[in-house]
């Protein structure tokens, strides 16, 4: 299923039903402000190993972004952080970044024992924003990639639909994608360290 949704003015019956997919666990194709990635529910341990074989990987190996609707949800999935780590992060949120934050018990149980850090996202995008605040809670993600053996994004939904209509429930055709990715912080140390340079420079 390809559904047309519009950044400046989301349906919310086609919100919701993307939502429902999710929450079946179904896995959905999403437009961010960077690349295009593959959805999942973060508390459907079935959906998020599918997402894993995707990819090629373990579970305990998967490095997934968790995608927030808003800031001050963070802290219910992460350690607390410095006021100078916050900033940075609020300074930079909603956009094209991903912080590696230290995890606390509330990510889900099938995680914990192989993960201590997420990638946490808050993109400057309604449509993926929407879906996160109706879900109630934030959803697991991985980019789209060209093909498996070399590093690029798909950028025109309608292809990506061809390639992905028999592996996912729905793709959301949110206008094309940019061909570059997320820029990465890891801030697990307690000050930053840039780990991917991406769409867009850090503000600090």
């Amino acid at each position: 299923m390809l559904l047309k949704i519009y950044d400046d003015n989301p349906s919310e019956k086609q919100i919701n039903e993307v939502v429902g997919i999710l929450k079946n666990g179904g896995l959905v194709i999403i437009p961010t402000d960077s690349v295009y990635s593959i959805a999942c529910d973060m508390n459907s341990r079935k959906a998020v190993e599918t997402l894993a074989r995707l990819k090629g990987i373990k579970l305990k190996d998967a490095d997934f972004s968790f995608i927030f609707g808003e800031l001050s949800c963070v802290a219910d999935y992460t350690k607390p952080m410095s006021n100078s780590i916050f900033k940075i992060i609020k300074k930079n949120l909603p956009g094209p970044f991903t912080f590696i934050l230290n995890a606390n018990n509330n990510i889900p149980n099938f995680f914990r024992k192989s993960k201590k850090t997420i990638g946490v996202r808050i993109p400057d995008n309604n449509i993926v924003r929407e879906i996160v605040r109706l879900s109630g809670y934030p959803i697991l993600t991985t980019s789209v990639h060209a093909d498996d053996e070399v590093r690029e994004y798909m950028t025109d939904p309608s292809l990506i639909h061809e390639k992905y209509i028999n592996t996912v429930e729905a793709v959301i055709d949110g206008g094309y994608g940019k061909i570059e990715a997320s820029t990465v912080v890891d801030c697990t140390k307690g000050e930053i360290e840039i780990i991917r340079h991406g769409v867009e420079e850090l503000k600090v």
